[in-house]
């Protein structure tokens, strides 16, 4: 169970977005294929959602393959397009007792037939649940939501609905994937390195980052509450001074 006497529930953050990075080099490590790392990973989904779930949180983002990972050996991305599909049908029964919403970031179009209707049938399942929403972020690439939310708006613009002078921070909002969904609190990178590798480029602008050296099949709910916590402690400015955020 998880500790809720450390927690702050009045500072709770409603959206966590987690770069799920560092499968590969686990497995390695281990002395397997990198494979072996995709495959153990999913008990860290699995952990993360459960613990999510326990302490509040609203919306849970997770990287899962960017459009950049189409790039990777035929056999890895087969293995990967697979394992999504057996995963999803392995926990939709999971995620309907725990009142799970499933959604999904990216260009659908670019998965497998099978993976898109499995998908599909997933978040159309869980449409109606009440508790956290899982938003999957699959063939994704933060470029390219901006590329799609510019072509949006410049349609709009020669179509007369909307003139250039009227184009504001809420008009992109509106016009990205999930625009309706708050822009993540916390951005968690695992695996060591220290970038955002193209994820969700708009939303995390005024996010706190975490990046933190576990790598993702190790990482359980108990490390996502350490970091809440941490999360918990840190003054969020957006450009004012500390004093005024104190209101001092």
């Amino acid at each position: 169970m998880i500790n809720e006497r450390v927690l702050d529930k009045e500072k709770m953050p409603k959206h966590i977005a987690i770069i799920m990075d560092g499968n590969g080099r686990w497995a390695q490590q281990h002395g397997h294929e990198r494979t072996f790392g995709h495959q153990n990973g999913v008990e860290a989904v699995r952990s993360v959602i459960e613990g999510a779930g326990e302490m509040g949180i609203q919306y849970l983002t997770l990287y899962a393959f960017s459009t950049e990972n189409w790039n990777r050996p035929k056999a890895e991305v087969e293995m990967l397009m697979s394992l999504l599909v057996k995963s999803i049908r392995n926990e939709l029964e999971r995620l309907m007792k725990n009142q799970v919403r499933l959604m999904m970031t990216g260009r659908m179009e670019d998965l497998p037939e099978s993976c898109r209707k499995e998908l599909q049938d997933a978040i159309d399942q869980t449409a109606q649940n009440k508790g956290l929403t899982v938003v999957l972020a699959l063939s994704y690439s933060g470029r390219a939501e901006l590329t799609d939310m510019a072509k949006a708006v410049a349609a709009d613009v020669a179509a007369g609905r909307l003139a250039p002078e009227q184009v504001t921070d809420q008009t992109v909002q509106e016009r990205l994937y999930h625009g309706d969904i708050p822009d993540p609190d916390i951005l968690i990178r695992t695996g060591g390195d220290f970038r955002i590798s193209n994820f969700l480029l708009w939303e995390v602008a005024y996010a706190e980052l975490f990046f933190v050296p576990t790598m993702w099949p190790d990482f359980r709910k108990d490390d996502l509450r350490e970091i809440i916590i941490d999360f918990q402690s840190r003054e969020r400015r957006y450009g004012k001074t500390g004093e005024q955020v104190r209101g001092e």
